[in-house]
Parts: C-alpha cells; structure tokens; sequence
C-alpha cells in the first residue's frame, strides 16, 4: 500500500467537527500518516475518497444523510476503483450494526473512546494489513454479532477448495486468535501460520481477516457461541 518511507494517507470522517478535528490532529502530528482530508458524512468521504486516494479512512458509523455502513460499502465494493482500508469508530454497545460494517468491508474497528495511543496502534494495524484489532474486543464482538446476524449461505465448493489445515486456521482466524495464537494451539511456526493466512485468503479471494472471519460463519465453518444464561 505504502513503502516504508511514504506516511499513510488518512481520511477522517466524522459529523462532529471537534472530534473530527481532534482525531486528525493526533493522526497529522505522526510523521508515518498525513491527513489528506476530513468529511461530514458519508457521501463527502465517498466523494473525497475518489479525489484523494487515501489509504485508511477513519468511518465514524453514525452520521446523518449517508452513514458509515453505507460508505463503507460504496468505498469497498467491487464498482470502486481504488480501495482504502476502512476503520470504523463505534461506540459499540450503541451500534448494533458495527457487525454489518464489517460484513460492508470495513478492516476493523476502534472504540471511539480510545485512547490517542490505541488509535494510532490502530492505523498501523490497518496499515500493515491486518485487521482484528483488539482481539479480547474482537472476540466478543463476534460473539454477540454473529449469534444475531441474519444467515447468509455460502456456496459450499467456496470452502472446497481449502485444504484441511488451510481450514482448521480459518477457523481459528474467525474465532479472534492471531497468528501467534493459532501456531501455539497447532503446534508449528508462526510463519507457517502465516503462509497458511495468505494462502485462503488467496484462494477465497479474500482482502483480510475480517472477511475470513465473516466467511467462515456464513459458512457454517464457525458456529456462534450460545448465549450465557
């Protein structure tokens, strides 16, 4: 996306002009990210986003006139032309659709209460290609939005054409461990690990680790958890 020389293009969108303002701040102020711009809603990010070519938008997910969820898939669909990884800001216990975002293509997301320091961790996560930010977040995010999200069938053949342990870490990428994590619970390198990550994605024609994740349960290959209780 960007050589190590070259700072992230960042986009910042957000309806309040103060929280707007304060998060370009803290993102301008880093010499590996420059702010090309800020919106008010969604169709101004999708607007801007065409003109500018950012690499990451910040995607507030509540905005009047076009929200992030609809941004966020206009930005990311197949008709775009070039494709920024999308961070979602959400306030989570609010927004019930942050798990639709994700579904939309958006990267990840990010509390909006965080602190300056996790946001900024959380840009160079996107920037770097990953994406299940905060994995004990992730993984309840998962668990709460996947027990209520409507199914959505998958063609089976999609997971034919993995191999059994290219399937195995499909299901432990959805589950929120990350690749450390999962070459622990297998028993073999984290590079390994890794060349098995690229490899379904490859396969699946998939961007990262939120649409695997979001794969594997339209699937069936991950279940959710019941409900406590």
């Amino acid at each position: 996306m960007t050589s190590p020389s070259t700072p992230a293009r960042v986009l910042v969108v957000d309806d309040q002009a103060v929280v707007r303002a304060g998060f370009a701040a803290i993102v301008d102020a880093e010499p590996d990210f420059v702010v090309v711009g800020e919106a008010g809603d969604g169709a101004e990010a999708v607007t801007l986003a065409g003109r500018l070519s950012p690499d990451v938008v910040l995607m507030d997910i509540r905005m009047p006139d076009m929200d992030g969820l609809t941004a966020t898939s206009l930005l990311t669909g197949p008709t775009s032309g070039h494709v920024p990884r999308v961070l979602v800001l959400t306030t989570f216990d609010l927004d019930s659709y942050v798990y639709e975002a994700l579904r939309a293509g958006a990267s990840g997301f990010l509390l909006k209460d965080a602190q300056p320091a996790e946001l900024l961790t959380a840009l160079r996560v996107v920037v770097a290609g990953e994406a299940m930010l905060a994995p004990a977040i992730t993984r309840r995010l998962i668990d709460t939005f996947t027990a209520t999200a409507p199914a959505r069938p998958t063609a089976p053949e999609a997971l034919g054409a993995l191999t059994p342990r290219e399937r195995e870490v499909l299901s432990l990428v959805a589950t929120g461990l990350a690749n450390a994590e999962i070459a622990t619970r297998l028993g073999v390198a984290t590079g390994t690990v890794k060349t098995h990550v690229n490899a379904l994605l490859n396969k699946l024609d998939l961007r990262d680790r939120v649409q695997a994740t979001i794969f594997a349960y339209d699937t069936g290959l991950v279940r959710p958890k019941p409900p406590l209780g």
